[in-house]
């Protein structure tokens, strides 16, 4: 099956809607890109507070009674 000139413009059309210089595709991806970039700091942050927490805590377990014979 060969790849017919129809074919090749769509795929030439839809290659500049998405890495176009200024097309609202092209500008969409970078927002995207900002976001995850952005989530990923704040996963990071967020393992950081959570082990200072864990280094932080408090061992509150009750201490083992001697049993006491009768």
């Amino acid at each position: 099956m060969a790849i017919g000139p129809w074919q090749i413009a769509i795929i030439l059309v839809l290659a500049v809607l998405v890495f176009g210089g200024r097309g609202k595709i092209s500008s969409i991806m970078g927002d995207m890109g900002k976001g995850i970039t952005s989530f990923k700091r704040g996963l990071k942050d967020g393992a950081d507070d959570v082990s200072d927490a864990v280094d932080d805590a408090i061992d509150v377990t009750p201490k083992k009674e001697k049993a006491t014979k009768k």
